[in-house]
């Protein structure tokens, strides 16, 4: 039986190296679009966050998620961010 790697990212936020799939991925695609990527499969330039609503404050107080999508957030998508409820799946 081979065990495998888990992939590890970290949180633009508390900056805490967590698996990915406890992390909310948010692209921003090719074609300049901002979402929120639940599946993490989305083409384009991604950040991670924790779904903690402590984490999503933080990153949109500090602008960590601008710089690291290098574009200015969207108000649908704050909002969409500020409902996460801890489930990233």
């Amino acid at each position: 039986m081979t065990v495998r790697k888990v992939p590890m990212r970290t949180c633009v936020a508390c900056m805490t190296s967590r698996p990915k799939r406890e992390l909310v991925r948010v692209v921003r695609t090719v074609d300049g679009q901002l979402l929120v990527d639940r599946r993490g499969k989305v083409s384009g330039r991604g950040a991670y966050l924790c779904p903690a609503a402590d984490c999503v404050e933080k990153a949109l107080k500090t602008h960590r998620l601008e710089r690291a999508l290098e574009v200015p957030l969207s108000d649908a998508l704050v909002e969409e961010l500020r409902r996460l409820d801890g489930t990233s799946a």
